[in-house]
């Protein structure tokens, strides 16, 4: 089976919403972030791809714009989440080719950084960093800092230091970070509790 990579398109929201439903079965307020975040008014439109196989939209990621609170200036940025695969079609690739088709669109658009919150075994793999590596501080104290990951775009520039601030969307679902006991168990096991 080969999977079609492509942007998003309204008549895929659906699609989406159960892509993310079925990936994030014991934690579906997920699925209601892609529309939350589409709905709001921003200075980056969200940007969203999609995997297709046989017709059937199987993957999704979803880039948001955030900000950078850097000394200069602000800087609009883009927050990718979430990222979600089919079980069915886990373990083939396609959140890689989801990942990696985002952050082109994201360069195209001349955006300088993507961050995310994620598994750095993971991402580092498409070419993310920790956050601390860019002079990042992450939104939120709850976001373990290997987990608070970045990737510098070629509109990237030094002095592009700071505070990562969220969409509103994602502190009014409360899905940033960890909360205890499944923030204690990940720090206890980083060793940074």
């Amino acid at each position: 089976m080969t999977a079609v990579i492509r942007t998003e398109t309204p008549a895929d929201a659906d699609a989406v919403r159960a892509v993310h439903l079925a990936a994030f079965a014991d934690e579906p307020v997920v699925a209601s972030i892609p529309e939350r975040l589409r709905q709001r008014q921003a200075p980056l439109d969200c940007l969203g791809v999609v995997a297709e196989a046989d017709g059937d939209v199987v993957g999704h990621v979803l880039l948001s714009h955030g900000w950078l609170d850097a000394r200069e200036r602000l800087v609009d940025i883009y927050v990718l989440s979430p990222l979600g695969v089919r079980p069915d079609h886990q373990a083939a690739g396609l959140g890689g080719a989801l990942v990696r088709a985002a952050l082109d669109a994201a360069a195209d658009a001349g955006v300088p950084l993507v961050v995310l919150e994620g598994d750095p075994g993971y991402y580092s793999r498409l070419g993310f960093v920790p956050g601390v590596e860019l002079g990042l501080r992450r939104p939120s104290l709850r976001i373990p800092e290997p987990a608070f990951q970045a990737v510098a775009l070629p509109s990237f520039e030094t002095w592009m230091t700071g505070t990562v601030v969220y969409p509103e969307v994602f502190w009014a679902l409360d899905a940033v970070g960890l909360r205890d006991p499944a923030l204690g168990g990940v720090e206890e096991a980083l060793g940074t509790g």
